[in-house]
């Protein structure tokens, strides 16, 4: 019974959410050997979810430290109206292999700027105390709404919980390693 469902995809990775996509393990690779070599300064970044695959590659910095910030940004503005066309064509194949829309982004001089990627939305069900926290956010001015009160708190909770996150992953990692091993002596 327990090979039937495996064979069927039942489980993780991803959950019911993610049965019927395909497996982006070799997304980095791909996008390896997809890209021009000339785009970046050294390997892209490439961030894998559900939804989305984000690809952030380096750029050369223009000039030096004392460089304007108007120079840097004109690079930036350059880089993605030049390479406009070529991204969507990459972007358009690797969204029919991987099932995933794909966003774009840049670093200059440590400074990481995305293009257009998703903003998905999320349900969740929220008692006072939680509805509370988010209101004192707005009225404090740190948020405009529940929603970006929401992510304001998610991102705030992701950085500083980022080694067990980490850890946590390597540990689900492990686990669908060995579901897909499956029990021996069967």
């Amino acid at each position: 019974m327990r090979n039937d469902r495996r064979e069927r995809g039942f489980g993780r990775p991803g959950g019911w959410q993610q049965a019927d996509l395909p497996d982006p393990a070799d997304a980095p690779d791909w996008f390896a050997g997809r890209l021009p070599a000339d785009w970046f300064t050294g390997p892209v970044d490439i961030e894998i979810d559900r939804d989305e695959i984000v690809v952030v590659g380096e750029l050369p910095t223009p000039g030096d430290a004392s460089t304007p910030t108007a120079t840097k940004e004109g690079a930036l503005a350059r880089f993605r109206e030049s390479t406009r066309a070529a991204r969507m064509q990459i972007a358009d194949e690797a969204q029919r292999r991987y099932g995933r829309s794909v966003a774009w982004g840049v670093r200059v001089d440590g400074e990481r700027v995305l293009f257009t990627h998703l903003a998905v939305p999320v349900m969740t069900r929220l008692r006072q105390p939680e509805r509370q926290v988010l209101d004192t956010l707005i009225d404090a001015g740190v948020a405009r709404s529940r929603a970006d009160a929401l992510a304001w708190t998610v991102k705030l909770a992701g950085k500083h919980a980022e080694t067990w996150l980490a850890e946590l992953r390597e540990a689900m990692r492990k686990v669908d390693n060995l579901r897909s091993e499956g029990p021996t002596g069967l």
